[in-house]
């Protein structure tokens, strides 16, 4: 349907145009063949008008002239159809001519009514509101001629005016109908017009979006594949590199070891390290959970990880749960329970602790994760050259990523000989799995 309509459309100023010029040459052949049948007729019969008291050869040269006249008038003045409401008043002036002409003409000799077509043809160029001015005027001139070419006086007018309005009221009935006509195809051809346009314009739109959808397309596999390379670049540092960085210090702490008993105790840490991560490193190439989170709930696993840690790392570490504890999404419990491990792992690495703190903390409005330390800590400011709410390294840069993810927000402070705290938080109320309190 929409193609039949664009077809159509398309044709709609073509129409107008073929229309314009039919008329146009309506009102240019209409006068050129009536006028020589009136003057034929008029010379043929030789009389004139009821009235009018001139010799042949007068009425002759008179009527010759009044039809050269007539001719020129036509050729010269007329305007086309096309150009009337640009030229409004040379089209009425026009007409008036044509009116005057024809009203000489009748004068002389009733024949010449057949050029009262003329009239009714060229009215159409008239504004709308003098049209029936102009049908009038025509119908009283060929009424006229009908009458025989003389002022009707006494009991004639009355005569006169019914073959007036019979004139007027049958040409003007026809002259009505072919005008709405005209309006009507003229709206139903602009209208497809504008069909077209519209059709065009959307044509134009389908092909913009199908750009735009191909663009978006491969920017979204461009995007899903940077996600991912940046998943797996967090997974990797989250489990092979802490874990493969937690079985070289066990196993140099092996090497320098004095007892046995206490050689065996590093190694058998560093193979349920090289265990664990390994379980762990699969479980990221899957995009599962944490292994911890797939068996007990968020502060359990916490928990669970100081535990492991403290045993590795040999700095005590204190667990506190505040606020009752609520079940949430798994993205947001892996946000925490990451953001937890890369904090150990940093303070094992280089602060130099002789002590840690996790303390869990739920509210009705966010879920809030602090590591702290007393270790040797570091100016920010001068580390980093920004304010203290940022971090450094790709650990700190992939936790603060993955909070962002999740609407949350990561926060350092640390000052030198003072220790460090590392505050995660991220909002619950659009997080949140279900309300419900299990604690």
């Amino acid at each position: 349907m929409g193609v039949t309509v664009d077809m159509e459309a398309g044709t709609g100023s073509s129409q107008l145009a073929a229309r314009d010029r039919r008329i146009e040459k309506s009102q240019r052949y209409v006068p050129l063949v009536s006028l020589p049948v009136s003057l034929l007729l008029a010379l043929s019969t030789g009389s004139v008008g009821n009235g009018v008291h001139m010799g042949r050869a007068q009425f002759t040269v008179t009527a010759l002239v009044l039809a050269a006249l007539a001719v020129l008038w036509v050729l010269l003045v007329r305007v086309s159809y096309a150009q009337r409401e640009a030229h409004k008043v040379r089209a009425i002036v026009y007409f008036c001519g044509v009116i005057v002409l024809l009203a000489l003409m009748v004068r002389i000799n009733p024949w010449f009514a057949f050029f009262g077509a003329a009239g009714y043809v060229h009215s159409i160029l008239l504004p709308r509101w003098l049209m029936p001015v102009g049908l009038a005027a025509t119908a009283a001139l060929v009424a006229l001629a009908q009458l025989g070419g003389g002022i009707p006086h006494g009991t004639l007018i009355f005569g006169y005016c019914v073959v007036v309005l019979a004139n007027l009221a049958l040409v003007g009935y026809f002259q009505h109908q072919g005008v709405r006509e005209m309006d009507d195809d003229e709206k139903r051809l602009r209208l497809l017009d504008e069909l077209a346009e519209a059709n065009s314009r959307l044509e134009n739109a389908l092909q913009e979006n199908a750009g735009l959808h191909a663009q978006l397309v491969a920017q979204a596999r461009e995007a899903g594949t940077l996600d991912e390379r940046r998943r797996m670049a967090g997974e990797i540092h989250d489990t092979l590199a802490q874990g493969l960085t937690g079985i070289i210090t066990q196993l140099e702490a092996a090497d320098i070891a004095r007892s046995e008993p206490e050689r065996s105790r590093h190694l058998d840490l560093a193979r349920d390290l090289a265990r664990s991560s390994l379980a762990e490193a699969r479980r990221s190439v899957q995009a599962l959970r944490p292994g911890p989170l797939d068996e007990v709930r968020l502060p359990d696993a916490l928990t669970q990880l100081a535990q492991d840690w403290q045993r590795t790392s040999g700095v005590p570490v204190r667990v506190e749960v505040d606020g009752a504890p609520i079940t949430l999404q798994p993205a947001l419990e892996v946000v925490l329970f990451r953001a937890a491990q890369e904090a150990l792992a940093n303070v094992a690495k280089h602060s130099g602790a002789t002590s840690a703190g996790l303390t869990l903390t739920y509210t009705p409005d966010l879920v809030a994760l602090d590591v702290l330390d007393d270790g040797s800590g570091f100016d920010i400011n001068a580390k980093t050259g920004t304010d203290t709410r940022t971090g450094t390294g790709y650990g700190l840069e992939a936790m603060r990523s993955r909070l962002q993810q999740v609407g949350g927000s990561l926060i350092i402070e640390s000052t030198p000989g003072e220790g460090t705290t590392l505050s995660a938080n991220v909002p619950i109320n659009t997080l949140t799995a279900t309300g419900e309190d299990h604690s």
